[in-house]
């Protein structure tokens, strides 16, 4: 009898839309800048949180920052930003809010330095998605040694909210990492 295949994450009542995250998002290699800006963002946001709570968030998130446009979110201003604290569609920490920011301003400087964000980013994994062969959810590392040296390479660029298990998420959402395990339906 052949074993049913389960995702990752995403099953039980109330979760169609994490299970549609799942399915149709988490893990397809992102070439795009702004999508790739986007996920560095929410990522850092969930820092303490549940990717849940910034998933339902997601569209507060892209209105109240420019649909993450680097160009446009570098140039936002502090009262801006200030207001961005009392809006309830998204997470209202100050610090994660600021550092939206400021981590534009590094996505220009990295464009400029590589051409693209897209060209920086898959740089650590040669430009190719690493595909890992996980049976069980405890297997999966929430960090590696790629993620360090990232995490270790964009704080020294100036960025925040991007510590090595926020930045090994990412790069599972991104699809620089695929660690869907080896029975799930999306492997």
């Amino acid at each position: 009898m052949e074993k049913k295949k389960v995702r990752c994450f995403g099953d039980g009542p109330g979760k169609e839309f994490y299970a549609n995250y799942h399915d149709q998002e988490w893990g397809v290699p992102v070439h795009e800048d702004r999508h790739l800006f986007e996920m560095i963002s929410l990522e850092g946001a969930q820092a303490g949180l549940s990717w849940e709570t910034i998933l339902k968030r997601r569209e507060g998130y892209q209105s109240a920052f420019h649909d993450f446009h680097p160009a446009l979110v570098a140039v936002m201003s502090d009262e801006e930003l200030e207001d961005l604290t009392l809006d309830p569609s998204i997470i209202r920490n100050r610090r994660k809010i600021f550092s939206v920011r400021s981590n534009a301003r590094v996505v220009l400087l990295l464009q400029k330095e590589f051409g693209s964000l897209d060209a920086y980013l898959w740089g650590f994994v040669n430009h190719k998605p690493i595909v890992n062969h996980w049976k069980r959810k405890e297997e999966v590392p929430t960090c590696t040694e790629i993620s360090d040296a990232l995490s270790k390479d964009l704080k020294k660029r100036g960025m925040s909210f991007v510590g090595t298990t926020i930045l090994y998420a990412f790069m599972q959402a991104v699809g620089m990492v695929n660690d869907h395990l080896t029975d799930c339906p999306r492997r």
